[in-house]
């Protein structure tokens, strides 16, 4: 990882976001029972348990998906990572994982690393992820098969890679919303959210 123990350059943080993401989306998918748990396995990061997927389909989507943002975030070209949940059925949107992203761009003209330390970072990034994990207490049950899309927003002058579609914002008719921790890494600053269907008591 480019950055030193005192220290963290552009490349560094967009490293570390971007190992963020991967991370998260994998917890979010498990959680939210996208994919069988039994297609995921259990790894120690960020001195937790974590669950990543095995299922060589998704892996190689999330890599693909992870390697473009983290260009896109070197460049400081991104703004937010949604995951939207549909039901498979109906395609209606049940939830929306908002991440929006801070960049400080003056990191582009300085190369002179930043003081704070990977291992802030890295504590500040637990601290999210744990939420991610405890949203399952509040969240409503998903009771029908869903699927999942990851949308990203970047700046507008931005080429789209091959194979990625343009898409609307996907949002939430009658939606509850939840705010979750922000980290930062002194350059780049996640902030993260998520949106849920209401289930109205009877």
């Amino acid at each position: 990882m480019t950055s030193t123990l005192k220290g963290i350059t552009l490349k560094g943080s967009a490293e570390l976001v971007a190992e963020f993401f991967s991370f998260g989306i994998n917890s979010i998918l498990y959680q939210r029972g996208i994919y069988p748990p039994e297609t995921f396995t259990r790894v120690t990061h960020y001195d937790m348990s974590l669950q990543l997927t095995t299922d060589a389909k998704l892996k190689n989507y999330l890599t693909n998906v992870v390697s473009q943002l983290k260009e896109w975030l070197f460049e400081c070209t991104v703004q937010k990572l949604v995951l939207v949940i549909t039901c498979l059925e109906t395609n209606e949107v049940l939830e929306r994982w908002q991440f929006d992203i801070e960049c400080d761009k003056s990191a582009k003209e300085s190369s002179a690393p930043r003081d704070k330390s990977i291992k802030t970072i890295q504590d500040e990034i637990r601290s999210v992820i744990r939420q991610i994990t405890a949203t399952v207490t509040f969240l409503p049950l998903l009771e029908t098969p869903c699927a999942f899309d990851l949308l990203i927003y970047t700046d507008k002058d931005q080429v789209v890679p091959e194979k990625w579609e343009e898409s609307g914002p996907q949002m939430i008719d009658q939606s509850e919303e939840v705010r979750l921790r922000s980290f930062t890494t002194s350059i780049h600053k996640v902030n993260s959210m998520v949106a849920y269907k209401r289930t109205d008591s009877v």
